[in-house]
């Protein structure tokens, strides 16, 4: 599963398409991470990069870079889907609560709950954060209900009334911890599993449209003069980045020796989250037709550290699907607790969702992967990753407890 391409080639000219995961905020967010944090690795590491506003408006961004005293141009496009997530997540607190039910029913009907405990612990703590906190909250509420209605109707003499006022003030309790759902993050996840859980692992219609007009952006690129052309995927856009870049090979977008380069790398990858349902079948063909291809690089990058990931887990393994044929991803270790120092691996192990986005974010000891290298440096993907191995750690126990394609 390593690459034996060709001789290293320099890059002058890259295009980068950054498919962010289940997030409703705007595209102007990743642009200025990309600027705060693209300045700290400048600084860090001794090369100079320089971000302008591109010519798609919000959702793109230039990159002239001086690394290893080459130059680099490189642009920049946020495949945005944040509207299909906004209107995932409108939903009311008994619509929540029914979610919550659903999705969990979902998971341990289809078997997949059980296996995926046994893949990594950290994201299925994850999972179950939200339905915990979700059912904590409604205790909660009960009882302040409880407590108060019985007052007044202790008072009054009038039971009705308190029954009355006991739902108003459940209610009332479940309402406000909803309000402040911007620091608990529990119907934010709760929304994001039941998303993915939503058509039993399939693309619900209005994805497959959004997956089918990023590869006709991309198929646009690939005709262009660009010496690479990179598809970043992040946390839940790494299975919408492997659906993509396989419907570019399956359409003959990419052919070998012409035209850019095509690479896909997957950064904290959620992967056996959706492919270990039962209709999840296209995206299990998705990892067996990228997992041969010759014609891409493909590199996924995660750390045991992520405790929001399947840090280490071979997508294409742990789905089942791997063949004696199989050459990606190549699957290696961000390794944070070395390429971090340890005051800044202390200062964010207990900060669970900013790690999750430490892959685009600057390293203070920077090893093997270095995102701005990778996204705006003079060499590309698969040269930069060329003749090494898969991290020893790597998983590829095929524990999926469904395994057919499309």
């Amino acid at each position: 599963m390593t690459w034996s391409g060709n001789a290293r080639a320099t890059v002058r000219r890259r295009k980068v398409f950054y498919v962010p995961g289940y997030d409703p905020f705007p595209p102007r967010r990743y642009r200025e991470l990309y600027r705060r944090e693209a300045a700290e690795q400048a600084r860090l590491s001794g090369f100079s990069i320089d971000l302008r506003a591109g010519q798609g408006g919000r959702e793109s961004w230039q990159v002239h870079a001086c690394i290893d005293e080459q130059d680099v141009e490189s642009d920049f496009e946020v495949l945005v889907w944040s509207d299909i997530v906004q209107a995932s997540m409108s939903r009311g607190i008994l619509a929540t609560y029914w979610q919550l039910v659903r999705t969990a029913w979902i998971y341990v009907r289809s078997g997949a709950l059980w296996r995926l405990m046994r893949l990594r612990k950290g994201p299925m703590i994850a999972a179950l954060y939200p339905i915990g906190l979700l059912l904590l909250q409604l205790v909660l509420a009960v009882l302040a209900g409880w407590a108060v209605g019985r007052g007044v109707a202790a008072m009054t003499g009038i039971p009705l009334l308190g029954w009355a006022v006991a739902v108003c003030v459940a209610w009332g309790v479940l309402a406000g911890f909803r309000a402040i759902d911007r620091r608990l993050y529990a119907y934010y996840l709760m929304h994001d599993y039941a998303f993915t859980a939503r058509d039993g692992g399939a693309y619900p219609p209005e994805m497959e449209a959004r997956i089918a007009s990023f590869a006709e952006r991309i198929a646009k690129a690939l005709s262009a003069d660009w010496d690479e052309v990179l598809v970043v995927g992040h946390s839940s856009g790494a299975h919408v980045a492997i659906s993509v870049v396989a419907d570019l090979v399956r359409s003959g977008h990419v052919a070998k020796g012409r035209g850019p380069a095509l690479a896909l790398l997957t950064l904290g990858q959620v992967v056996p989250m959706v492919s270990f349902l039962p209709r999840a079948k296209r995206l299990r063909a998705d990892l067996v037709c990228l997992s041969t291809c010759e014609e891409i690089a493909w590199v996924d990058i995660s750390a045991p550290g992520d405790g929001c990931a399947f840090a280490l887990c071979d997508p294409v393994a742990v789905s089942g699907v791997g063949t004696a044929r199989q050459r990606w991803p190549l699957v290696l270790s961000a390794a944070f607790t070395q390429t971090l120092s340890p005051e800044r691996w202390r200062a964010l192990r207990w900060r669970f969702f900013r790690l999750h986005f430490q892959y685009l974010c600057a390293f203070d000891r920077p090893g093997v992967y270095d995102y701005f290298r990778v996204t705006a440096g003079p060499v590309l993907l698969r040269d930069r990753f060329a003749g090494r191995q898969p991290s020893r750690s790597r998983i590829i126990a095929p524990l999926s407890p469904h395994r057919d394609v499309a």
